[in-house]
């Protein structure tokens, strides 16, 4: 029977503490300790939805099986330390869907948990629009509305929402919304993913100043959010 979740991480009070929230909100689990284990079990047919992937394991650095896990169709959260940020970028840009820094908290580890799982598991929807939260996006109609209100944007800024949307509830390296909005040329201009981001925001954020739908991930990049 398929897993929702797997744990890879080496230490056992990780692994405890894990395994102690998912069970109390019923989301089933594996474990492994190594990056061996971990690769034998999401080969398993039907695969796990979700791994939870701690980059430190003892028989291989866990970088190294990050295309492989998404391979084999597992979305992945990393597991990183707090000052990490290097390793987070590598991370995300090998095919990682999401990362939370130690120590984390327990709540909001299940509501990414959760949030992958609806995501894999949930049916796939119209390629051109997209919906969730207080945003409504059709790519082909060019229109954008946020919490019911239409908001007139420029191509460039459209084009910054709809590449931030790409993955609700998941991080965007800063390089990779560079390339996809500006390309391959301007992979090192973060000063204008910054002016455009703060341009977007002021249309779409109910408060600017304190933004709670575009949200900024220091060092690394942005996410959309997902839930108020």
């Amino acid at each position: 029977m398929r897993k929702d979740v797997l744990i890879i991480d080496d230490e056992p009070a990780i692994r405890r503490l894990l395994v102690g929230a998912l069970g109390r909100s019923g989301i089933t689990y594996a474990e492994a300790a190594t990056a061996a284990e971990a690769l034998r079990l999401a080969a398993i047919q039907p695969s796990p939805l979700v791994a939870l992937l701690d980059l430190g394991l003892p028989d291989r650095d866990g970088l190294e099986i990050v295309p492989q896990l998404v391979a084999c169709g597992v979305a992945i959260i990393v597991l990183t330390a707090r000052d990490a940020t290097a390793e987070k970028v590598a991370a995300l840009d090998l095919g990682a869907d999401d990362f939370v820094t130690k120590p984390f908290d327990s709540e909001e580890l299940l509501a990414r948990v959760r949030s992958a799982i609806r995501r894999k598991s949930g049916p796939q929807a119209d390629v051109g629009k997209r919906n969730f939260h207080a945003v409504s996006i059709d790519r082909d109609a060019h229109i954008a509305v946020i919490r019911g209100v239409r908001v007139d944007l420029t191509p460039r800024e459209f084009n910054l929402l709809w590449a931030l949307s790409d993955r609700p509830g998941r991080v965007i390296t800063h390089e990779n919304l560079l390339e996809q909005v500006w390309g391959p040329a301007h992979l090192q201009d973060l000063d204008y993913l910054r002016v455009a981001v703060r341009a977007l925001r002021k249309k779409v954020e109910a408060d600017p100043a304190s933004p709670r739908l575009i949200i900024n991930e220091p060092g690394v990049g942005y996410r959309i959010a997902i839930e108020p």
